[in-house]
């Protein structure tokens, strides 16, 4: 694993053990073998009990309220929900500053900034283009 690597020596000695969400993105088992592999004490929360999950349940809520938003703002059908969700994770993931590093999680992550010259409203009306090599002079350009 990416942080296995990132984080060996002293500073993985010095995290301070925690309980997770008893969710299955946390509980499978891949990662109990993983843990087992490397010696990692893993516990979890109480089944459907937010206020042990706090931070967890913080950010899906985040997640949710602001991808409800877009789809509002939007006039979006909400089959586009988990898109929308998806969208929202990866601009907050660009925008939002960190107080204690006075950074982004991306900049964090990465040590750089990220470019946001390609971001484009939510839900933005686009026409895609017709490539085939075959178009005549009065067929659409476009597939409409």
């Amino acid at each position: 694993m990416a942080f296995e690597q990132s984080s060996s020596g002293p500073a993985l000695q010095e995290m301070i053990p925690g309980t997770i969400n008893n969710g299955m993105e946390f509980v499978n088992q891949t990662l109990r073998d993983y843990y087992e592999e490397v010696v990692i004490s893993h516990k979890t929360s109480v089944a459907r009990s937010p206020l042990q999950n706090g931070v967890v349940e913080r950010r899906n809520r985040t997640l949710i309220e602001a991808a409800c938003t877009m789809l509002i703002y939007a006039q979006a059908l909400l089959f586009l929900w988990a898109e929308a969700v998806a969208t929202a994770c990866f601009t907050q993931n660009r925008s939002i500053i960190r107080l204690q590093h006075g950074k982004t999680p991306y900049e964090l992550m990465h040590g750089k900034q990220h470019d946001l010259s390609f971001f484009h409203v939510f839900v933005a009306l686009c026409y895609p283009t017709n490539d085939s090599e075959n178009i005549g002079k009065l067929q659409p350009k476009a597939d409409i």
